[in-house]
């Protein structure tokens, strides 16, 4: 019952002798120290022979400690790769393979082959044949397209194993394990099937001889064949299915008519299952993708393990006319996605007229000479500068990526590419297992409109929960965009699944006629947030608050972020009256730039009527020292808020101001004999530095009433502003 917390913590300062980020936030020194000191040994900054409590060569580091790391990262030439697949860390390697959950990578640099090679075999027993769940790439400035390509492929589940890219001349163990398994299963099955099919052909002769046997079939025939006529879903489950997203051979097709595979001949007695039209091409295609030679795909720990899990069964029929689907709903929206699985990655279109095809990169391998394996549920792609190329793969990649539930693109200088994007994901919305909820995408220049962007994405993938839209500045050549893209201000807005919705505009004016119908599409919506939007007119924002208060009921947090609203006195309490909102964030919106005293003593009030409002952020809104003081009102006798949280950093508040808003604060509660709901203050980036005593005193005593978050901040940075407001 005792914690060993202390004991890690003295462990990380004699081990590691640095200071850890971001300490106060760490809520288990034991796994931070552990996932630490593996990531140090493997890439060579903690030397071991250091300290004489490593220093034994019975002791491995690495062994000890990868069965605590979930989250690792390689950095510039991937040594980390290179070491962990070397034949003495196979066990490390296997305890990452269960325990890893993210995998990073950071500032990497061009590779040679031999390097690659590494790569490959560790993303594959990490991901295909691991728990990995997320990668993330972070910094690389000028990207090695063929490293890029093969990362992404291979988390996307596929992975050419033969000799196109000399990287591996044979399936991994496991592959070869579980194929032997499958072929197994297999043999077993046909048996099966063949003494079902002997014992009905058996009870039909019967049937010729009795023919009260026809109406009643003894309970033999039931138990074989019965509920295969009765039900070829549960009979394909009771088959052994396909572990994973299947992996058949190369060029494997399955028939799609309804004749026999005899080319059209009459019910065969062998099989009774071709005696009906659509139970003879379920078993046709069950038999297709069970009984061909492949690879297996997953281990048991995998997400997709239990054997009777219909989605992989289904996804093995799928997937085998995935191109002639793709053909098929290409046509009827005028999209060149037919040869996506015989092409290069680097030669795949799926969309627009600004997107043309090319011949592919050398080294790049054929998606359809690939197999299929797992495949990642997160994928974070930050500053790393995307070509149409890389778009291209990314977005053939994306058309079949089911698993994929997150999906972060940011700064990666898409361009017009977000169109090529964007077919992917349409293609990628029609697959009935679809797992994308969160998407989030973010540049320095934005190619169109931002609500031109937002309901182009919810137009091609309503099925969003959450979507980010965010962008710094214009792009000065915004109207000149590809020939043949047609305009998303048109497209239509189906009843969408989003449930959050955050658009940070790159200065433009905020545009009602374009978000209002995204609005009103969205019913789900809980959470809005608009940044640095500019506001046209009073009505404008009215228009918006009158359509959140009648189409989106479950609204609980609004935000508001670098917009100004010191010209919309009346809409800002309007908002602090909703009695749904449970949120209000106005962060930077020059609330006080020319307001009265009468206006702070509206919100005060306001904000003490409203029983459902918990948490109220004004931070960057100039406060001062007065201000802050009239606020600990909002918590008198007379008040039935319920506000548990108050964020008013970068408010220019000093120590004084801050122990005389304390004082009034510790009053307020003695006369409500103790009972209040306020737990949470923020205080981030205010002037408490002047006067150290003053403040250590306010804050040692609003530490008994609530949570105080604050830091160490030089208030000199702020001078200017500090002028600005006198």
């Amino acid at each position: 019952g005792l914690s060993t917390q202390p004991i890690w913590r003295k462990l990380w300062d004699d081990v590691m002798k640095t200071r850890p980020p971001n300490s106060e936030n760490i809520t288990c020194w034991r796994k931070k120290f552990l996932e630490t000191f593996f990531s140090n040994v493997l890439h060579g900054v903690l030397d071991v022979s250091s300290d004489w409590r490593l220093n034994d060569h019975h002791f491995s580091p690495l062994l000890h400690s990868s069965p605590h790391v979930s989250q690792l990262t390689l950095c510039n030439m991937l040594q980390g790769a290179v070491e962990l697949t070397a034949e003495h860390n196979q066990k490390v390697l296997d305890n990452l393979a269960g325990s890893l959950q993210i995998l990073k990578f950071q500032h990497l640099l061009s590779s040679d082959q031999s390097i690659r090679r590494s790569l490959v075999l560790l993303l594959h027993r990490l991901i295909h044949h691991g728990s990995v769940s997320q990668v993330s790439m972070y910094s690389w400035p000028v990207p090695d397209t063929v490293l890029l390509v093969l990362i992404l492929s291979m988390s996307a589940g596929f992975w050419r194993s033969g000799n196109a890219l000399a990287y591996h001349s044979s399936p991994c163990g496991l592959c070869r394990e579980e194929d032997k398994a499958q072929s197994q299963e297999s043999a077993q099955e046909r048996a099966e099937s063949s003494r079902c099919d002997e014992r009905e052909w058996s009870d039909g002769e019967n049937q010729k001889r009795s023919p009260r046997a026809s109406e009643e079939p003894n309970a033999e025939v039931r138990g074989c064949g019965a509920d295969t006529h009765l039900n070829p879903v549960l009979s394909g489950l009771r088959s052994p299915p396909l572990r994973n997203q299947a992996c058949n051979e190369a060029g494997g097709k399955v028939p799609h008519d309804h004749t026999s595979v005899q080319g059209g001949s009459s019910c065969c007695v062998s099989d009774p299952l071709s005696c009906h039209p659509i139970l003879r091409k379920t078993r046709r295609r069950l038999k297709s993708a069970v009984g061909k030679k492949r690879r297996c795909l997953r281990r048991s720990r995998g997400p997709y393990a239990d054997p009777e899990d219909l989605y992989d069964f289904v996804f093995a029929v799928a997937r085998e006319d995935n191109s002639r689907l793709l053909d098929k709903n290409s046509a009827t929206e005028g999209e060149n996605a037919e040869n996506w699985t015989s092409s290069s990655p680097g030669s795949l279109c799926t969309g627009h007229a600004g997107c043309k095809k090319r011949g592919g990169s050398a080294g790049i391998f054929s998606l359809k000479a690939a197999h299929r394996f797992r495949s990642v549920s997160t994928l974070e792609l930050f500053s790393i500068p995307l070509t149409g190329e890389t778009c291209r793969t990314l977005s053939n990649l994306l058309s079949s990526w089911v698993s994929l539930e997150n999906l972060v693109l940011s700064y990666n200088g898409l361009g017009a590419n977000i169109f090529c994007i964007l077919s992917g994901l349409r293609a990628l919305s029609r697959h009935s297992d679809c797992r994308l909820r969160v998407l989030r995408v973010s540049d320095v220049f934005s190619h169109m409109p931002c609500m031109e962007l937002v309901r182009c994405i919810l137009s091609a993938f309503p099925q969003l929960h959450t979507l980010s839209v965010s962008f710094d500045l214009k792009n000065q050549l915004e109207g000149n965009r590809p020939e043949g893209n047609p305009s998303c201000s048109e497209a239509e807005i189906p009843e969408s699944c989003l449930e959050q919705l955050e658009i940070r505009f790159p200065r433009e004016p905020l545009d009602t006629a374009f978000l209002l119908p995204v609005l009103k599409a969205s019913k789900s919506l809980q959470q809005l947030s608009l940044d640095s939007a500019t506001l046209p007119s009073s009505q404008e924002l009215g228009l918006l608050l009158e359509v959140l208060k009648e189409c989106n009921p479950n609204l609980k947090k609004l935000s508001f972020h670098d917009v100004n609203l010191a010209e919309h006195q009346k809409e800002v309490l309007l908002l602090l009256q909703d009695p749904v909102l449970q949120e209000i964030t106005f962060s930077f919106c020059r609330l006080f730039e020319s307001s009265t005293t009468e206006f702070l003593s509206e919100i005060i009030n306001t904000v003490k009527r409203n029983s459902s409002l918990k948490s109220l952020k004004l931070p960057g809104n100039r406060l001062g020292n007065h201000r802050l003081v009239a606020l600990a009102d909002i918590f008198s006798e007379d008040s039935s808020s319920s506000l548990c949280q108050l964020d008013v950093s970068s408010n220019c508040i000093k120590p004084d101001g801050l122990l005389e808003f304390t004082k009034k604060l510790e009053g307020h509660i003695q006369q409500r004999g103790g009972q209040i709901q306020f737990t949470h203050l923020r205080l981030f980036q205010n002037w408490l530095d002047q006067d150290a005593e003053t403040a250590q005193e306010a804050l040692r005593r609003l530490k008994a009433v609530c949570s105080v978050v604050n830091d160490s901040w030089d208030s000199s940075q702020a001078f200017a502003d500090y002028i600005s407001i006198m």
